[in-house]
């Protein structure tokens, strides 16, 4: 769990699931996920028993703006005081709130879960779907969530443009970390090379990773349009590489610049 120490109240942090943005439900539940995955978080953190309206009473006097007021506030998919772009949706909040609660409700009813309408609903749903569990103990009631959360696709059918976009949020997730620490090698103590001869050996070493997660930045990077991995003049399969067989690794430094310097603003 990651916390944020700014909230204020007698228990001063939540806990956020480490898996909660991996896993892809922000992009399949209503906007209420979030910070119920928050509140479930700090409720199983040592020394907690009690309700979720325990808790949001102990932290926020039960009222939390960001989770619509209290567990018992109405589900939706937009911030109803947010500012509209109507250029991106010009068919308008109204119109996409119910296309989305259409997509969402058959999504559920076709799994055969109900369809929650309160934040406490979704609650329940946590724990029938695994992402929650609830134990009465003669100390009180205790909240656990599992180290790695169910997918949504696991339990819900996903249509395919979704179900590629959440497998392209985990791949990135995967990889971003081991992006990074390649590219501070080859940028930071090569000079950013356009061409290098090396190995998944030598470049494990250097960077401190292990062969396959080279493999994997290797990977993403040719993947992405960044590099080329080539062995003489032919073009190789960077998922295939052997560990100890030397390539080369051919930079696209002005690319890698242009799309990964846009894509970190954007963040």
């Amino acid at each position: 769990m990651t916390e944020n120490p700014s909230v204020p109240g007698p228990r001063r942090d939540l806990a956020m699931h480490d898996d909660w943005f991996a896993s892809g439900w922000e992009h399949v539940l209503p906007r209420q996920g979030f910070p119920l995955t928050m509140l479930i978080g700090t409720a199983c953190r040592p020394g907690f028993t009690g309700s979720l309206d325990d808790l949001l009473q102990e932290v926020f006097g039960g009222h939390w703006d960001m989770i619509g007021g209290d567990l018992d506030g109405p589900l939706t998919f937009f911030w109803p005081d947010e500012e509209w772009d109507y250029e991106a949706a010009p068919e308008g909040p109204e119109a996409c709130e119910a296309a989305h609660w259409e997509h969402f409700s058959a999504m559920l009813t076709t799994a055969g879960f109900s369809v929650p309408t309160t934040v406490r609903d979704l609650s329940e749903l946590f724990l029938t779907w695994g992402l929650a569990s609830r134990e009465e103990t003669p100390h009180g009631t205790r909240w656990s969530m599992p180290t790695a959360l169910p997918l949504p696709g696991d339990l819900l059918p996903l249509d395919a443009e979704l179900t590629e976009r959440l497998d392209g949020i985990r791949w990135t997730m995967r990889t971003g970390p081991l992006v990074d620490t390649l590219i501070n090698h080859l940028a930071d103590d090569l000079g950013e090379p356009e061409e290098t001869l090396t190995s998944l050996d030598r470049l494990a070493t250097a960077t401190g990773q292990d062969v396959d997660d080279v493999r994997l930045a290797l990977a993403e990077l040719v993947e992405s349009g960044d590099a080329r991995v080539q062995r003489g003049e032919e073009p190789a399969d960077a998922e295939r590489l052997e560990a100890h067989r030397r390539f080369r690794l051919v930079m696209d430094w002005e690319h890698f610049h242009e799309h990964r310097i846009q894509l970190s603003i954007g963040d």
